[in-house]
């Protein structure tokens, strides 16, 4: 019998918050040094109110209006929200039915308190059918 694989399985553990009173410059340098694209949001409290990925950014950067306040914008200003969430326990089909019908790239991994404890992605996806 094939073991059913979780997304706890395969998630990044521990993701790299960013705060939503962040700038845009502060969030593509932790995107560009850490190599990843896209980044849980908390508030002040730590509490998760979003996401920001590069399509976000890129978004942001084609809107004339955001642009001209570029890359001084908070990134609460230009995440998407609220933040698509999912348990460690369900399992990966699951997870990518969520991607596919909402159409991201990364879902945030929150524990039974909605804290973010991980970042699954399609990469991590794609990664654990190749094992």
């Amino acid at each position: 019998m094939k073991e059913i694989r979780t997304v706890g399985d395969v998630m990044t553990h521990n993701p790299i918050a960013i705060v939503d009173s962040a700038s845009l410059a502060e969030a593509v340098a932790i995107l560009e040094s850490r190599k990843i694209t896209g980044l849980p949001v908390v508030d002040a409290t730590g509490t998760l109110v979003g996401v920001l990925s590069q399509t976000d950014l890129v978004r942001a950067r084609a809107d004339q209006q955001l642009a001209k306040n570029w890359p001084g914008l908070a990134v609460g200003e230009i995440m998407t929200k609220p933040a698509l969430t999912i348990s460690a326990t369900a399992r990966l089909d699951e997870a990518a039915r969520v991607m596919e019908e909402r159409r991201v790239h990364r879902l945030v991994v929150t524990d039974e308190a909605a804290n973010p404890i991980g970042i699954i992605s399609t990469s991590d996806l794609v990664r654990s059918w190749l094992r």
